[in-house]
């Protein structure tokens, strides 16, 4: 079982890195556009479809890899404090009640809205020359499937946090900066306890002798 949650956000994570290159594609557009309205004196007729398009597929397209490696935002000044079966409860009831209804709701009007412009063979009319958007409004009911694909993931998750107490093993490949600067308070607390208590009973020896 783990090793089948662990496919699923190896997935969902390779399909995020590979779409994280659109913010370098997003930039060197932008900078072109900037290098010809203000040097060139001729912008370009293309560049605000395309850097909309690129933010739009990063900004879907990584939701899945976000889910996976448990990186959406939450009230964690309440959450992180809940035992592991109280988060997982909580979670497992969020995400009947609004998750799934929800994702199911994109993949149904995405997979409305990619047909029609895909008959319509539409293109933008944000500038003259749009280029065709259809191919763009695909990734949304693609984005639905890898969401509700994660989703199962971490609901089984939750179900084996409810039976074993504790998570299971998820991917991770960066951290937080709080969750960090947390860890490393309470290493250091931690530290600070055994050295207090190395002291208390190297005196209690001394006492004793």
């Amino acid at each position: 079982m783990q090793s089948i949650l662990l496919g699923v956000d190896r997935l969902n994570g390779l399909i995020g890195k590979i779409f994280a290159w659109c913010i370098v594609i997003l930039m060197a557009a932008i900078c072109y556009e900037v290098f010809c309205r203000y040097v060139l004196r001729d912008p370009t007729t293309w560049a605000y479809d395309v850097s909309l398009m690129l933010y739009g597929a990063l900004f879907m397209m990584a939701g899945a890899y976000t889910l996976s490696r448990n990186g959406h935002v939450r009230a964690d000044f309440l959450y992180r404090k809940w035992q592991p079966r109280t988060q997982a409860k909580t979670d497992l009831v969020l995400y009947f009640l609004f998750y799934f209804p929800g994702i199911l709701a994109l993949i149904y009007s995405g997979w409305g809205y990619f047909h029609l412009s895909y008959l319509l063979n539409e293109h933008s009319s944000f500038s003259p020359d749009g280029p065709v958007i259809w191919p763009f409004k695909a990734l949304i009911p693609i984005t639905g499937v890898m969401m509700l694909l994660q989703g199962m993931v971490e609901v089984v998750r939750c179900w084996i946090c409810l039976r074993e107490g504790d998570w299971p093993q998820r991917l991770h490949d960066v951290e937080e900066l709080e969750k960090v600067i947390l860890d490393e308070a309470a290493a250091k607390a931690a530290e600070e306890e055994a050295r207090l208590n190395a002291i208390e009973r190297e005196s209690t020896t001394r006492g004793s002798l």
